[in-house]
């Protein structure tokens, strides 16, 4: 068995010093040193020798597995360190190149807009409202006095989940639902997602943001409304921005009004960009009805109040001069770059 073992340690030193890469040593482990291998089987065969034999053959059998255990361990060290040199090598920095230089992100021009329409209202005393965008249709519409025959209905086609619900095609319906849990006074603005069946071209998606804006308490008149919108637009547009104020109809205001500013083309001289006309149009305002009160519980004898609504993608391409409102979900980083 001595013999045996002396084979066993010459065969193991002639392929350790075969090995090319870091898994021959593993597999080399796995031969001589592993569960089947012919050492581990003569250290189960000890028993079989004769008393005289055992001690001497078991201590051989013994010192030669601690020596191949230590050549494979010296071996295992050289290659690690072999290969980790190696490593290094193949990723080493060049610390002389120049540095990347991380681009600066910005705000997307539409945050930028409703970032600012939030500054100038909260500067006035308005507070931000939410509501949510799967709307009722109570909500949306028939407790803004536009009930189900109503030919109002006909102007916002609509994306209906079933009879009752829909995506909100306006930001108005947070208006009721701040009504209804709050008494008088009430300023707030309400900013969201709404949603249209318009067929996109160069100024309709169906996916678009509105501000919307209410006030109601004691006394409040036309004029309060003339002056927060006129504050509104000259803060927006520049102070030198004229605002003029034409009748209009919405079922929840009355009396109605659209709301232009002088053309920042032209200055409200006429143009291509204007229609000739020297305004441009931003939004619809109005007083609100007394039947919108009379649905969330308010005495329209004590109380009255206006409310408005704006697209934020109007403004954004009325305040940049953008003419295509699909450049706002294009995502084209040449575009957004310039804002």
């Amino acid at each position: 068995m001595k013999d045996k073992i002396a084979s066993i340690k010459e065969k193991f030193i002639l392929k350790l010093k075969e090995v090319k890469e870091l898994k021959d040593l593993e597999n080399l482990r796995v031969e001589f040193l592993g569960r089947k291998s012919e050492l581990t089987q003569l250290l189960r065969r000890l028993g079989t020798l004769s008393p005289e034999e055992r001690p001497e053959t078991g201590k051989y059998l013994n010192q030669v597995k601690n020596e191949l255990e230590k050549l494979l361990a010296k071996g295992m060290e050289q290659w690690k360190a072999k290969e980790e040199k190696k490593k290094l090598k193949e990723e080493r920095i060049d610390l002389t190149l120049p540095g990347k230089i991380m681009q600066r992100g910005n705000f997307h021009p539409i945050t930028q807009v409703l970032k600012k329409i939030e500054e100038i209202f909260f500067s006035l005393g308005f507070r931000l409202e939410e509501g949510p965008e799967v709307e009722l249709d109570y909500y949306n519409f028939e407790a803004l006095n536009i009930p189900k025959d109503h030919p109002a209905r006909d102007a916002q086609d609509s994306f209906y989940i079933d009879r009752e619900v829909l995506l909100r095609t306006h930001t108005s319906p947070v208006e009721i639902r701040v009504m209804e849990r709050q008494a008088p006074p009430v300023r707030m603005i309400a900013i969201g997602k709404c949603y249209r069946r318009d067929a996109i071209d160069s100024t309709h998606t169906p996916i678009f943001h509105q501000i919307e804006g209410l006030a109601v308490d004691k006394d409040i008149t036309f004029g309060d409304l003339k002056g927060v919108l006129t504050f509104f637009a000259q803060r927006m547009f520049g102070e030198d921005r004229k605002v003029r104020f034409r009748p209009g109809y919405f079922p929840f205001t009355e009396p109605s009004a659209e709301v232009d500013v002088s053309c920042l083309l032209c200055q409200g001289k006429g143009c291509k960009g204007c229609g000739y006309t020297g305004w441009l149009e931003i939004m619809g305002a109005g007083m609100t009805d007394p039947a919108v009160f009379n649905m969330v519980g308010y005495d329209a004898e004590k109380y009255s109040g206006f409310a408005f609504g704006m697209g934020a993608e109007r403004i954004a391409m009325l305040k940049y001069g953008i003419n295509d409102i699909r450049l706002f979900f294009e995502n084209d980083l040449r575009f957004l770059r310039q804002f």
